[in-house]
């Protein structure tokens, strides 16, 4: 019986060390919540450029006009710098915390 106490001692302290070894500090949550907030803002303006293309298209027809095309395009190029700058941020909080970019 002692064995079995010990044991699951043992194994709630190990699992409560390492569940505080990654926890982030709280600037570090704070810099990635700005990273998430970039992130919905790009989200958002690519998703009401996509809308705006959407509508350049009054035709049911299946072929995009080149405007709607290239808002879409441009769309996506928001989409992707927004995640792009997000991931850096994320990473530098993470460096700056000590842990490792994810």
């Amino acid at each position: 019986m002692k064995t079995v106490i010990k044991t699951a001692m043992f194994a709630s302290v190990a699992a409560l060390g390492l569940s505080l070894a990654a926890c982030d500090s709280s600037a570090e949550n704070a810099q990635e919540a700005q990273a998430d907030a970039v992130r919905d803002q790009a989200d958002s303006t690519a998703d009401a450029m996509e809308n705006t293309a959407d509508a350049m298209d009054t035709t049911t027809d299946g072929v995009d006009t080149p405007a709607e095309n290239a808002m879409e395009n441009k769309a996506d190029a928001v989409r992707e710098a927004g995640d792009a700058k997000a991931d850096a941020m994320e990473n530098a909080a993470d460096k700056k915390d000590g842990g490792t970019p994810q």
